[in-house]
């Protein structure tokens, strides 16, 4: 793994040729957005906390124009996403980034306890909000993005959000698991979603034989392919009525081996 220069607030790391890694290690939530390159245009993977200018990164390691494809509509990853022109998020989701983040929402987010560096220079707590910012196309599931000598598939994956999805580098072994799978708690917002969730981790799962890398948004990137139908297994399990690890006020949580689930 290539570390591509220091930054502030940012880590960079090219894991492989003509893929970025954009991670926000001061943030206990540890979001990455990924850059990936092709010969004609680039797909950036999600835009981050927006805490710090994203584009100036973007710009310094490609200049072939740029894709912003969010996973979904969760603050943390549409951050920056008013400083691209071109952006592109399933139609689940696309009206949440018309209305923008409010700092009631994003300020409990940004005490000392989610910290464990300084923020840069002009955001506090205090202020800190996400600009509205307006969808220039819609993805669908199945559709292709060719960027040139490199394709990646879109994979509607609901059940961590409506409109969540990953993109697959099918001929690279790489996909890019966003917050579907990653070596952390998954959340599933409301029972209901479960078999959703379940039946997106299983169609994952098929692609293992073909996987080398799966890169998420958070935590460890990258993760092994095999966890990918360990976590399917899992949320079958909890369907079927595994009885839960622990319970509070608002969530019942779930231990597995490298990674949990939270139901809210």
């Amino acid at each position: 793994m290539t570390v591509i220069r220091d930054h502030p607030w940012f880590a960079i790391t090219e894991p492989e040729g003509g893929i970025f890694v954009i991670e926000e290690p001061l943030h206990d939530e540890r979001v990455k957005s990924f850059l990936i390159v092709g010969e004609q245009r680039a797909v950036l993977l999600d835009t981050g906390m927006g805490v710090a200018d994203i584009r100036t990164v973007v710009d310094a390691l490609t200049d072939v124009p740029i894709i912003v494809v969010n996973s979904h509509a969760h603050w943390d990853h549409i951050g920056s996403n008013h400083r691209f022109d071109t952006i592109w998020i399933h139609e689940a989701e696309s009206g949440y980034l018309q209305a923008g983040v409010g700092n009631d929402v994003l300020r409990p987010w940004f005490g000392p306890e989610h910290l464990t560096g300084q923020l840069p220079d002009g955001v506090t707590a205090e202020t800190i909000t996400i600009p509205p910012s307006t969808p220039t196309a819609l993805v669908t599931d199945g559709q292709v993005i060719e960027l040139g000598g490199r394709a990646l598939e879109v994979l509607h994956c609901p059940g961590h959000s409506v409109g969540g999805i990953v993109l697959a580098d099918h001929a690279n072994g790489a996909l890019f698991s966003t917050d579907v799978a990653y070596a952390g708690a998954l959340y599933v917002y409301g029972t209901d979603d479960l078999p959703v969730y379940a039946r997106s981790l299983r169609r994952l799962a098929t692609l293992v034989p073909g996987l080398r890398a799966v890169y998420p948004s958070h935590g460890d990137s990258p993760i092994p392919p095999a966890m990918l139908p360990r976590m399917a297994d899992a949320l079958d399990g909890i369907g079927a009525g595994r009885e839960p690890s622990w319970t509070d006020a608002t969530r019942t949580g779930y231990d597995f081996d490298g990674f949990s689930v939270e139901v809210k």
